[in-house]
């Protein structure tokens, strides 16, 4: 997957772009971890108990330029993309994907 401006996950009715305020102090400060290309991720468990080790992980990256981004909701071995918004089922995990979505566009990370 490549780095876009606006960024979205399988299934999701909303693209989400880095907000213009969003510096690699601000990322780090809020969970990101700068990886060894100098990019900036973040890897939240989307599962109902946080103690589990089975359920979905969304993982979100940041160019280390600050200007692009791809995000996306993995299986919990990181391999393979997922819908959440397919199964019924899932929620619980739609619920949480936007409560962390929200948390970043209170804190002015990204925006809609």
């Amino acid at each position: 997957m490549a780095f876009t401006k606006k960024a979205t996950i399988k299934g999701s009715k909303y693209q989400y772009e880095l907000a213009p305020t969003a510096k690699k102090y601000t990322l780090r400060d809020n969970g990101f971890t700068e990886t060894s290309s100098g990019n900036f991720q973040l890897i939240r468990p989307l599962q109902a108990t946080p103690q589990s080790k089975e359920g979905f992980k969304l993982k979100i990256t940041v160019s280390k330029d600050i200007s692009t981004m791809k995000m996306s909701v993995t299986t919990a071995n990181g391999l393979k993309a997922v819908d959440i918004f397919k199964d019924s089922k899932q929620e619980l995990v739609q619920e949480k994907f936007y409560f962390l979505l929200d948390g970043m566009i209170d804190l002015s990370l990204i925006h809609i």
